[in-house]
């Protein structure tokens, strides 16, 4: 099995078999982005290889930067500012700015310029009926501007087109005739689901990374043919379950970003083979720390998530908070004169100071090469020495009264202050208290800065996983293939109402299993509401409902276990209120092949020994003396006191003072505060 995690500054790549992790990591590379993926597949075997699964933020990355094809956005006639009004919501910092604009607006960054919005003359109403017959001579008029601007794709979302999807169907048909085979999605197949805005953005989303993967993924599944592969190609979705890389093409808005979504995937098959089901699970990369929340073993999964403030993504999702804190982040000084880090980042080009690629500002990588917490030797296993005169310099350039010592070590300390209150941001919101909580540090940069919010925090432990900086990359060897779709219908749960949901859970589920092999094995059904009671515009979502036929008993079945989910979520119960059936939702889970963690032999009685003693600087008044160590010598067992210094090909893990670090069954790394 091969996994490869396509992130901005690296292209991370693994490979099991008969138990045993290969691991490796290659530069990203944005004008290629194939190449390396290739090239990483092709250094660990891709010839024996049956699956190759996938995952990448490149989608992400380009929404970020703006860096999208051009493309066209059909509306009904006096809705194409959907688009630039969005939700009309404000963030916490806007509350109180009026110069505050959201960020796709057309006064900032639009995702698809005015001009190139056109409505066109028609009109359907919520239940399906047409009011305004569609006017195909003003739509061909439409088109034909849109075909002197020359655009390489269209998206449409025209009012009720869920209800009612003849209209963009022909439209469809018009927009080939006129601007030839060009991509085109539409929201009635995009994204079948109420509420306007949310529709068209995820038709518009889709649209572009129609034009950015499908090139992609064709040249990519070419070169892996090419280099001996004959598996299954498969893309990750957002919520890290497995799509076949053709049917990952029919919705590529689903693919959008997958990468944070299988590192926490990654989290809790580890916490179940170690027995914690309450997680604060951590992706540090070089731009950013990617955090997300476990309990009870289920990670929080939603219907929609937002790329940028209001930009909504119709598309099941993990739940992932981001700050602007990683490796890569930049430090700075602001006008007061405080030392900041983030949001800015070095990205892979050209990196922080220390690589020699021509960067000039430092980062916290910078930072910690200074420190004497990452070796200059090098990292991506020895591919790339570090130049700490580099980094130096990069520091000394700072405009601050300052002294070095204190520029690097507050740089330290405030990403680490950044990531932990991010970290009981997203505790606070759900409720839960961090000491009762393990986190879980992953990505390049976790052993390196996670262990040092451990007494910010005060949580149970921090565990850092073998292969961290490849974790991501491991869950997806760990997912299965999931085909889901929905409906929205509105619809009062009453007893009359079971034969029309039985109707739409049947022709959403007739439609999945055409996509599923008949010689698939393992086939599990599962099917979801989201519900809202009487009069709420909210929804309460993936309300279960029970299996077989929807009769009478299974719609109070259905009102039952909407009112336990609502108890559940928001802490109330109504059990006198009528409920009401907004989306349903039916996923088909096809099992396949997966990584487990393998205990290792345990070697009581072993001593450990330093593989020798360095030296870190700057993280207190005075220097400290640290153990250093490599990781694959250390026994299961092996506890070590802080300070230390734990090396590895791809990852660095720091033992801060007063902490003991200890060896685990799985090969992880337990780190926890010394009782004082």
């Amino acid at each position: 099995m091969l996994g490869v995690d396509v992130g901005g500054t690296f292209t991370d790549v693994v490979a099991v078999r008969d138990g045993r992790i290969q691991v490796t990591k290659v530069p990203s590379d944005p004008a290629h982005p194939v190449a390396p993926v290739v090239a990483g597949a092709q250094r660990l075997g891709v010839e024996d290889s049956s699956v190759f699964n996938h995952a990448s933020t490149m989608g992400l990355n380009a929404v970020i930067t703006r860096q999208l094809p051009k493309i066209a956005f059909l509306t009904t006639e006096g809705h194409r500012d959907i688009l630039d009004r969005g939700r009309a919501w404000r963030p916490t910092k806007g509350q109180t700015d009026p110069a505050w604009r959201r960020s796709f607006g057309d006064v900032t960054r639009p995702l698809v310029p005015r001009y190139l919005r056109r409505g066109l003359r028609e009109r359907a109403l919520a239940d399906g009926t047409v009011l305004v017959p569609l006017d195909e001579e003003q739509v061909r008029a439409q088109l034909a501007v849109l075909a002197r601007c020359h655009v390489e794709g269209v998206a449409v979302c025209l009012l009720n087109a869920y209800t009612a999807p003849s209209h963009e169907q022909r439209v469809r048909e018009l927009i080939h005739e006129v601007l030839g085979d060009i991509p085109v999605s539409l929201s009635s197949e995009t994204s079948a689901l109420a509420k306007e805005y949310a529709r068209a953005s995820t038709t518009v989303i889709d649209v572009f990374m129609k034009l950015i993967f499908t090139k992609y993924a064709h040249e990519l599944y070419t070169e892996l043919r090419a280099a001996g592969f004959r598996g299954d190609l498969n893309f990750a979705d957002c919520a890290a379950t497995l799509l076949p890389w053709r049917e990952a093409l029919d919705k590529p808005h689903r693919i959008v970003f997958a990468g944070p979504a299988a590192g926490t995937f990654s989290s809790v098959r580890l916490g179940a083979a170690i027995g914690e089901e309450n997680l604060l699970c951590a992706d540090v990369g070089g731009t950013s720390t990617d955090i997300s929340l476990v309990v009870d073993g289920e990670p929080f999964v939603d219907t929609t998530f937002e790329l940028e403030h209001d930009l909504v993504i119709n598309a099941l999702s993990t739940e992932i908070s981001s700050v602007g804190a990683g490796g890569g982040s930049l430090v700075s000084i602001s006008s007061s004169g405080d030392v900041l880090v983030g949001p800015g980042s070095a990205g892979a080009v050209p990196g922080p100071a220390c690589y020699g690629r021509g960067g000039e500002l430092p980062t916290v990588t910078d930072a910690c090469l200074l420190m004497g917490v990452i070796d200059p030797a090098g990292i991506a296993g020895g591919e790339l020495r570090l130049d700490e005169k580099r980094a130096r310099r990069a520091f000394e350039s700072l405009r601050t009264p300052l002294s070095l010592e204190e520029r690097v070590r507050y740089a330290y300390r405030i990403a680490v202050a950044n990531i932990a209150e991010e970290m009981a941001n997203v505790a606070i919101r759900h409720g839960v208290d961090p000491r009762d909580f393990t986190l879980v540090a992953y990505g390049a940069a976790g052993g390196m800065l996670l262990p040092a919010a451990l007494e910010l925090l005060r949580a149970k432990r921090v565990v850092i996983p073998p292969n961290p900086g490849l974790f991501s990359a491991i869950g997806l060897l760990s997912s299965d293939l999931v085909h889901y779709d929905s409906r929205s219908a509105y619809t009062l749960l009453v007893p009359e109402a079971a034969e029309y949901v039985d109707a739409v859970f049947d022709e959403i589920e007739q439609q999945l299993r055409e996509r599923v092999a008949e010689s698939r094995a393992g086939i599990t059904v599962k099917r979801t509401f989201d519900g809202r009671l009487t009069g709420q515009h909210w929804e309460t979502p993936f309300v279960e409902v029970p299996e077989g036929p929807i009769t009478t008993q299974t719609v109070a079945s259905m009102i039952a276990a909407f009112h336990d989910a609502y108890e559940k979520r928001y802490g109330n119960r109504f059990p006198t209120m009528p409920v009401e059936g907004v989306t349903f939702r039916v996923q088909i889970t096809v099992g396949s092949e997966k990584f487990e963690h393998t205990e290792l032999a345990s070697a009581p009685g072993t001593t450990v020994v330093p593989d020798r003693t360095t030296e870190l600087r700057y993280f207190a008044d005075t220097a400290l003396p640290a153990a250093e160590y490599s990781r694959d010598r250390l026994p299961v067992g092996a506890r070590l006191r802080g300070p230390a210094v734990i090396r590895e090909p791809l990852s660095t893990v720091f033992v801060c003072p007063g902490q003991m670090a200890e060896i685990g069954r799985f090969g992880e790394i337990s780190i926890e505060l010394e009782e004082k």
